[in-house]
C-alpha cells in the first residue's frame, strides 16, 4: 500500500509545497494527495507539477475537490475541465468529490436522478482524459452508507466511476468494516485513513469545523488511538488478499494540530503492522 500525505492536513499552516514535498520523502511517504484549492492557486507557480514531483521521488495521487453538481451544466462543465488541466500538470488519474450535499434519507428521487445524471456527465468528459471520478463515503451526501454507496455504481454505470473508501466515515454509517470492504472491494480506488476518540464525537469532522482556523481538534486522535480499530482494518486488507485491496493508494487524513509529528508516527506504525500481516499471510500459504 501506498502512502500519502494530504496537503490539507497543513491548511492553517505557513508552509511551502517545498517543505512539504521534502519533508514527505524523508519520511518515506510515496506522495501527496492535493486538496484542490491549493492545486488551483499553485497554477500561478508553474514550476511545481508533476515533473518536479518525480524529482522528489513523489507523485500526486490524487486532487481533491468539490464539484458543482447541482449547478447548470456549463458551471459543471468549466469546474471539472479546469480540474484535468490540473490533473494533467500533476500527473494525477483521480478526481475527488463528493455525492452531493444532502444525505441520502434526505434526497428526493428527483434530486437523485439529477445527481447520478451529473455524476454521468462527469464520469463521460473525465473519460477521454483516462481520468477517473472518485466519490467519497461522507456524510450528509448520498454516498453516506453502503445503500447509497452501491445505488450510485448501479445507477451511474461507468468505469471510472470509484470510491473513495473513507474508512471511519464507512463505520461512522454504521457499516461493518470488514463486511463493506468485501462488497465494495471491486470500485474501492482509494482509501482515507483518521480516527476519532469517541463515536459520540464524529461530528468533529463535519466540514465547517474542520475548515474552521479555531474549530474543535480536541477529538482527532492517531490513527491507532481510536476507537475505530484500524488494525482490524489492515488485518482485512493482508489476510484476504483476493480482495486485492493491499496495494491500493491510501491517505492519512489528520486535521488536528502536530501534523508532521503524528503523520511520521502513524506512517510508521502502518509499515509496522503491514509486514506483520504480511509476514502471517506469508506463513499461511506456505503451509
Amino acid at each position: 500500500m501506498n502512502l500519502f500525505i494530504c496537503t490539507i492536513s497543513f491548511r492553517h499552516q505557513l508552509i511551502s509545497i517545498e517543505e512539504l514535498a521534502t519533508w514527505a520523502n524523508r519520511n518515506h511517504f510515496q506522495g501527496i494527495e492535493l486538496w484542490g484549492i491549493h492545486a488551483k492557486n499553485l497554477i500561478e507557480q508553474p514550476q511545481y507539477g508533476r515533473e518536479w514531483l518525480q524529482q522528489q521521488g513523489l507523485r500526486t495521487t490524487m486532487i481533491s475537490d468539490y464539484l458543482p453538481l447541482s449547478a447548470d451544466a456549463n458551471t459543471l462543465f468549466d469546474a471539472t475541465q479546469q480540474l484535468v488541466r490540473l490533473c494533467k500538470h500533476w500527473g494525477s488519474k483521480k478526481i475527488r468529490t463528493f455525492a452531493g450535499e444532502t444525505a441520502s434519507a434526505n434526497t428526493s428521487a428527483s434530486q437523485r436522478n439529477l445527481l447520478i445524471e451529473r455524476l454521468q456527465k462527469v464520469c463521460d468528459w473525465l473519460k477521454d482524459e483516462e481520468l477517473n471520478l472518485v466519490i467519497e463515503a461522507h456524510p450528509n451526501t448520498y454516498a453516506d452508507n453502503i445503500q447509497g454507496i452501491c445505488c450510485l455504481i448501479e445507477q451511474v454505470n461507468r468505469d471510472n466511476f470509484k470510491l473513495n473508501f473513507d474508512v471511519l466515515h464507512i463505520w461512522e454509517s454504521g457499516a461493518e468494516v470488514e463486511q463493506a470492504l468485501q462488497r465494495l472491494a471491486p470500485h474501492v480506488q482509494h482509501f482515507h485513513l483518521k480516527n476519532i476518540s469517541a463515536f459520540d464525537n464524529l461530528d468533529i469532522f463535519a466540514p465547517p469545523n474542520v475548515y474552521a482556523p479555531s474549530g474543535k481538534r480536541d477529538a482527532m486522535v492517531p490513527l491507532f488511538e481510536g476507537a475505530l480499530d484500524c488494525r482490524a482494518f489492515f488485518e482485512a486488507l493482508y489476510l484476504q488478499p483476493h480482495l486485492q485491496l493491499n496495494t491500493v493508494d491510501a491517505s492519512l487524513e489528520w486535521f488536528g494540530p502536530q501534523s508532521k509529528a503524528t503523520l511520521a508516527r502513524d506512517r510508521y506504525l502502518i509499515r509496522q503492522i503491514q509486514q506483520q500481516f504480511i509476514n502471517t499471510a506469508t506463513g499461511q500459504a506456505a503451509h
